[in-house]
């Protein structure tokens, strides 16, 4: 491993499946993806059967309060110490060059170890590393006692630079030929395909170092985002998994006075990506409503007071469409119940966001248990198929734009939760390579 502690970045010590493994088998998608599609994760089990795979060592959330959330954690770490003491796994070290293919587009991305002495959670921090939403703190116990016993860290945690001139990753396409290719396969359930290359070579990887460190300077920095001179800089800001960095950052804050520097605990593995890559979507993620026990039209009208304005439409496209369309200064959402669809404007917003404005109003429904739960989906027809279904209702949210997130967490310390999503439920980080965190 090599520390650059300036840049709160590490070239760390990764594990990857041997050679002769089943990647296919292996990489599974994120667990906090397909949450309402169990059936996805019924399909994973098969397709995995016995072979090696993260799949046993993650729980995903679709399983949660079900019967299969006990028993398939509780092979978590067991199957971490399996797979280490057959050497299912291999060691390399250094950065990771990715190239994610899904349709005709072309994702590339950077594994890298981030610091978490440069990175804070909490709203309105000067971070080199920031959160983009808020931090749920009473999700975090269960995810810390799973990292605190567990043997290795698996990331779905996709950070994003802001790189316009796009000199930190993208020039590594070029290189390719220089740097040994550890996989390259095809993922499973129309995950597209994968390939992954070690940046070996000492020249490669100080290019990338200035590159970043050419981010940070001073002046670029300030003129980027319209800042004074005294604003503290800010590199790495987290696209998902704000939960999972939150966690392993508390696990640390906990062990830290007993540990040097080096100490694994220290780092979380992340895959970075550049926000200006054009493969890089930035979709809305959706509202499913489960269970309201009051009328949805008249508790909109009620909590927007100042001015909210409904118009049924025809069908789901012209619902879709209506939304979509609006400028951005406008907020408009569109209402999914079993027998109608609806767009609705909020004529005077209090929130920056249309994503904010709505999840105000939810989260008084909640609180009032005007609402059992509240499910955020990924995809139009994920939103319009679980929406319409009998006591359920769905919200569709337009996306927000690339350009406003760095400057939004800058100006504003973080986005309303759940703003945005990179790309769709299949276009998630697929879980690969794995970091050990305890001694064996």
């Amino acid at each position: 491993m090599k520390n650059y502690f300036h840049i709160g970045i590490q070239a760390p010590d990764v594990l990857i499946p041997a050679e002769g493994m089943d990647y296919g088998r292996w990489a599974v998608v994120a667990c906090d993806q397909y949450t309402s599609q169990p059936d996805y994760w019924d399909a994973v089990e098969k397709l995995v059967g016995d072979a090696p795979s993260t799949y046993r060592m993650i729980l995903p959330e679709a399983y949660l309060g079900t019967e299969k959330e006990i028993t398939h954690q509780r092979q978590i770490n067991p199957s971490m110490r399996d797979y280490m003491d057959k050497k299912v796994l291999s060691p390399v070290e250094g950065f990771i060059f990715t190239e994610r293919v899904i349709g005709n587009q072309k994702r590339r991305g950077l594994i890298a170890a981030l610091d978490l002495e440069q990175y804070s959670f909490i709203k309105g921090s000067k971070s080199l590393i920031r959160a983009t939403e808020g931090t749920i703190i009473d999700r975090l116990p269960p995810r810390i006692k799973i990292r605190k016993d567990a043997l290795l860290e698996i990331p779905h945690i996709l950070v994003l630079i802001d790189d316009p001139h796009r000199t930190v990753i993208e020039p590594l396409s070029t290189m390719t030929a220089e740097m040994p290719q550890l996989y390259n396969f095809d993922l499973m359930q129309a995950g597209g395909h994968l390939a992954g290359y070690l940046v070996s070579d000492e020249k490669i990887e100080k290019q990338i170092v200035a590159a970043l460190e050419r981010l940070l300077e001073p002046g670029q920095f300030q003129q980027k985002y319209n800042l004074g001179n005294t604003e503290a800089p800010f590199l790495f800001a987290v696209g998902d998994g704000n939960h999972s960095l939150a966690t392993a950052k508390s696990v640390w804050e906990e062990v830290k006075a007993n540990r040097d520097e080096n100490d694994p605990a220290r780092f979380a593995l992340v895959e970075l990506v550049n926000i200006h890559d054009p493969a890089l979507v930035f979709e809305p993620i959706h509202r499913l409503l489960m269970d309201p026990h009051i009328d949805l039209h008249s508790a909109l009208g009620g909590f927007f007071p100042e001015g909210i304005e409904a118009k049924e439409q025809a069908n789901f496209a012209s619902m879709k469409k209506t939304v979509l369309e609006s400028p951005a200064h406008v907020q408009k959402f569109g209402l999914i119940t079993p027998q109608s669809f609806w767009v609705y404007e909020i004529k005077h917003p209090q929130q920056a966001l249309t994503v904010g404005s709505v999840q105000t109003f939810l989260d008084k429904l909640l609180k009032n248990n005007q609402l059992d739960n509240i499910d955020y989906v990924h995809g139009d027809e994920t939103v319009l198929n679980l929406g319409s279904k009998p006591n359920h209702a769905g919200i569709f949210l337009p996306a927000m734009q690339k350009s406003q997130l760095f400057e939004a967490v800058i100006k504003d310390g973080e986005l309303p939760r759940k703003t945005f999503s990179m790309g769709e439920t299949n276009e998630k980080r697929f879980y690969l390579e794995c970091r050990q965190i305890q001694p064996l």
